[in-house]
């Protein structure tokens, strides 16, 4: 099964990042994960959250920003991978001028059920 980018609708999440989602067990063969491309614009965040049950992979493809893991927060740039256990609170930030993009795997798949909102 194939997906082109360009043919998948952008949506926004729970957490308030704008993604798409190319592969989900809603539209292929897959069962346990979800492949999505997320984009925050200059000066966005995600609000802070976590997931119970799903973990996830956030892959940097394009610009930089600040990543938190509970209390700790560093740089992300082109290249980097972040592992995010379930359970974990996280938030990502475009503290810069150009957008930030990245590619968010989420074992099992993203659902907006697995999503608490976290008001630091």
């Amino acid at each position: 099964m194939k997906i082109n980018r360009d043919e998948t609708a952008p949506f926004t999440t729970a957490d308030g990042s704008t993604i798409r989602e190319f592969l989900n067990p809603r539209n292929s063969l897959l069962k346990n994960q979800s492949l999505a491309e997320a984009t925050l614009l200059s000066g966005q965040a995600t609000t802070p959250h976590y997931h119970p049950v799903a973990e996830e992979i956030y892959f940097i493809t394009q610009g930089e920003g600040v990543m938190k893991l509970e209390d700790e927060s560093f740089r992300v740039r082109v290249g980097d991978a972040i592992a995010i256990p379930n359970g974990l609170v996280h938030q990502i930030m475009n503290d810069s001028k150009e957008k930030l993009v990245f590619l968010c795997q989420c074992s099992p798949a993203y659902t907006h059920e697995d999503t608490i909102l976290v008001n630091l």
